[in-house]
């Protein structure tokens, strides 16, 4: 029966990968507790030799100063009595009890809770193991897939579970699939250890470098930040430790060997592998790799870099929906402001224009007008709108009013017909010689049409013998009504 029982252990041993140690405590305990279901046993205790497998139940209790459980204590009077040289603390064994006493029923309530301990004691093991690969690499075989998880198979039946949210979009999955994850918590259960694990971390990533370049492996090299999109883009950045070693070039590997491993495990996902810098200038300047940067300010208090760049490249520095500029913000750690040279160039041209407006506005001690409200100069059409208002307005019963409207006829750009009717209005109420002579040369100044001109021409061309025909005219017809009145 010995031999049995020690056989057992060493088989339990092998396959459970639980201590011999733990296996013999684990079985004493659970023989213990069988004995004690019974009233008045609670002071039983069993002892088994790792070497021969040997059970040994006896009764035990502890030695106190003042007692509170008489089952499982007495005090250092009564423990002296029993053994000379017992003293506080110690377990005194009181009686030595036969094995024979387990009936049937005893040795089957033995049996459960064995099985039961040694199940416990396996998961705490188990637990223990993967407990200790938090933020490890676990390679497990896709067991199941299920909605919003995969099931992987990591060995020792225990499963990892690998959640939809951590997983990258260009990835698929199939039974029996090999796969790689990283170990995000180890959680306990009543069916075991359980494992969460995640292909999105950027845990991965490094973990994934760790293994593909030896540099990183052994610390030559150091990852020091990580920006990562799953499944789209990556920005490491990398330091040496080591003087005349590149890190860029031994992360990326001869033809980019090393990297495009790390690539094809990602599923195609786009890794920027750059220097890491202690000056925040250079460091931003590098994480907005591949686009060109002319120049970079930093502000230490409110942590923003303005960025300049050519205006070939502010595109490729922002990237495909900012994303560039996001992964190089996350690099950094600092607010990243991409601007390019051409609208640099004017914001500084039009500062100095402000500047040079208020310093002339300072000097002549004027506001400067705004921009925008510099006086126009008036429109043709609403000058000669201005010009025909003061014709209407001019006085025409005197030849020296007619005279000036003529005067501003002329020089109002008026239509020809307009200008033809102006005439004719002066020279019909002529009423004397000097009238019609002053609106003969009025129409003679102003820009008529030639044929209306030879008309005021002849009409103006001897304006004395018109008078004079006139008057004789007049004369002839008055003397016969005299010559009636008289008779």
């Amino acid at each position: 029966m010995s031999r049995d029982f020690v056989g057992a252990l060493l088989q339990l041993n092998a396959e459970k990968q639980v201590p011999r140690e733990q296996l013999i405590r684990t079985v004493e305990e659970a023989i213990q507790s069988a004995y004690r279901r019974v009233a008045g046993d609670e002071d039983i205790h069993v002892a088994i030799d790792a070497e021969t497998g040997k059970i040994r139940v006896y009764r035990a209790r502890h030695v106190v100063s003042e007692i509170e459980d008489e089952l499982t204590e007495l005090t250092i009077t009564d423990a002296k009595a029993i053994d000379p040289d017992a003293k506080l603390g110690d377990l005194v064994e009181t009686e030595q009890l036969d094995g024979d006493v387990f009936g049937r029923i005893g040795a089957q309530t033995a049996k459960q809770v064995v099985l039961q301990r040694l199940r416990e004691a396996e998961r705490d093991v188990v637990f223990d193991q993967f407990a200790s690969r938090e933020g490890e690499l676990i390679t497990g075989t896709v067991n199941r897939v299920e909605p919003r998880a995969i099931i992987l198979d990591v060995g020792k039946g225990v499963e990892a579970i690998l959640a939809t949210t951590e997983q990258s979009a260009l990835e698929h999955y199939r039974i029996g699939q090999n796969v790689k994850a990283y170990a995000l918590e180890v959680r306990r259960s009543t069916k075991g250890p359980q494992i969460f694990v995640s292909r999105t971390h950027k845990g991965f990533l490094k973990r994934l470098f760790e293994l593909e370049v030896p540099e990183i492996h052994n610390g030559t090299v150091e990852i020091k930040a990580i920006a990562r999109e799953a499944g789209s883009r990556s920005k490491v950045a990398v330091a040496s430790r080591q003087d005349g070693l590149d890190p860029v070039g031994a992360t990326v590997g001869q033809r980019g060997a090393r990297v495009q491993a790390v690539v094809a495990e990602l599923s195609g996902e786009k890794i920027d592998v750059i220097p890491w810098n202690d000056d925040p200038g250079l460091f931003v300047a590098n994480a907005l790799s591949p686009a060109q940067v002319l120049s970079v300010d930093i502000d230490e208090e409110h942590r923003i870099a303005s960025v300049t760049v050519p205006e070939r490249m502010l595109s490729l520095a922002i990237g495909r929906e900012g994303q560039n500029a996001r992964l190089a913000a996350r690099l950094t750690g600092w607010r990243i402001d991409i601007r390019s040279d051409v609208s640099v160039a004017e914001a500084k041209a039009a500062a100095e224009m402000e500047q040079a407006d208020a310093v002339l506005a300072a000097t002549n001690g004027a506001t400067p007008p705004a921009e925008g409200e510099a006086e126009a100069p008036a429109k043709p059409k609403r000058a000669s709108r201005a010009k025909t208002a003061v014709v209407a307005e001019a006085p025409s019963d005197d030849a020296d009013g007619a005279a000036a409207a003529a005067e501003t006829v002329s020089e109002a750009p008026a239509k020809p017909k307009r200008a033809s009717r102006a005439k004719k209005a002066a020279v019909d109420p002529a009423a004397d010689a000097a009238d019609s002579a002053a609106a003969a040369e009025t129409v003679a100044e102003a820009p008529a049409k030639p044929k209306r001109a030879s008309r005021a021409k002849k009409a103006a061309a001897d304006p004395a013998a018109d008078a004079a025909s006139t008057t004789e005219e007049i004369l002839a017809e008055a003397t016969p009504a005299a010559e009636e009145v008289s008779s």
